[in-house]
């Protein structure tokens, strides 16, 4: 697994500069509303696109151009981004920059190392060496390093990051995606919104019974009337997440019986609980406190620092009291500042002196550690 450990970010949203911003295992971002949490989260989501070769369906989806660039195009020429990896054995950087109707171009794209694609193109070069070197791209309007098929880039790092994700659980309505029946071979991956919880949870009881017990006991933990969930032998191309209450174990309950709060916990479990081999690289969630009780948000804290152990986490939080389970180099405050979101992480060592007496939440919560409304 390749090591996201340096990001800059430039002219994006309302991200002017952050410069070689180094990723922990554990990133927890703080901050009052509008202050970029959100706005940083959405490189990750970007990736994804900008991987599958859909770069333009998300500049759509955004707004355009305008949107996307910092204080418009009139302010900013491009947006950048470049990751370091393993120590910057392996980078990969782009910039994108507006063309006409309000759409973005690739003005750069860089890969290291990486081969040269035209040399594997040409059949009468075949029989000699790869060139394991940087690769450059400019003027295309979807990526180029996605159709790359050598260079320790290509094997070591671009699979690892066609895998990231953002994971939202915050629609958790009636009509949601995690509510209804979903195809039962849709089993690879959780989903993003966790629209095929049900398929999923199921493939992890018959080929990993231990962290499917180990989600169970979390879920349990906080929703102590939750048995389990419910198999059957045979089941359609759809099926529901069906379960027990364990005071009622012949009774059958489906997936509109669960409370918002617990349902959005179960999708956190299963999320942070898989097996390891299983979960992306880097996992990013936006806001995962909402609607939980403050004893959930306890194994919360406990199930990131799990998953943190063999992936990196990025979360936002404006929870405080979920910030008080975390160690102050994990946590990392995001502001505005003259119209620009900065982000700073934590020194334990300014803290001592305040973390004698108080818990780091309620030093959020008194705005000495920063992340409050600012003008």
């Amino acid at each position: 697994m390749a090591q996201l450990d340096q990001l800059t970010v430039r002219g994006f949203k309302s991200i002017r500069s952050l410069e070689g911003f180094e990723p922990r295992s554990l990133n927890v971002l703080i901050g009052a509303n509008g202050a970029g949490k959100s706005n940083l989260l959405s490189l990750f989501r970007m990736l994804e696109y900008l991987l599958t070769e859909r770069l333009q369906l998300f500049i759509k989806e955004e707004g355009g151009a305008e949107a996307l660039l910092f204080g418009g195009r009139r302010r900013t020429a491009d947006a950048s981004l470049a990751l370091g990896f393993d120590g910057g054995h392996y980078k990969y950087e782009f910039s994108l920059a507006p063309v006409a109707g309000d759409a973005m171009a690739f003005a750069r794209e860089y890969a290291y190392p990486i081969d040269d694609a035209e040399w594997l193109d040409d059949p009468n070069l075949q029989s000699f060496p790869v060139v394991q070197g940087p690769r450059e791209w400019r003027g295309h309007e979807e990526s180029r390093v996605t159709r790359s098929r050598a260079g320790g880039f290509v094997s070591h790092v671009l699979a690892d990051m066609r895998e990231w994700r953002v994971f939202h659980f915050q629609d958790v309505s009636r009509v949601a995606r995690v509510r209804l029946a979903s195809a039962v071979r849709d089993n690879r991956r959780l989903k993003p919104d966790a629209g095929n919880l049900g398929p999923f949870l199921r493939v992890l009881h018959e080929r990993h019974p231990e962290q499917y017990r180990r989600i169970v006991d979390a879920v349990r933990l906080a929703a102590p009337f939750f048995g389990d969930f419910l198999h059957r032998e045979e089941v359609g191309e759809r099926m529901e997440l069906e379960w027990f209450q364990a005071s009622e174990p012949d009774a059958v309950l489906g997936p509109l019986q669960f409370s918002d709060g617990t349902l959005r916990f179960i999708c956190l479990a299963t999320l942070l609980l898989q097996p390891s081999e299983l979960q992306p690289s880097v996992i990013v969630v936006d806001e995962p406190e909402l609607g939980l009780h403050p004893h959930a948000l306890v194994l919360l804290a406990e199930m990131l620092q799990h998953a943190s152990h063999k992936r990196q986490v990025i979360v936002s939080t404006q929870s405080a009291d979920l910030v008080s389970d975390f160690d102050p180099e994990d946590v990392v405050v995001a502001e505005r500042r003259d119209g620009a979101s900065t982000f700073k992480r934590l020194d334990a060592g300014r803290l001592q002196d305040w973390l004698e007496d108080y818990a780091l939440g309620d030093l959020f919560r008194m705005n000495v550690i920063g992340g409050g409304p600012s003008r």
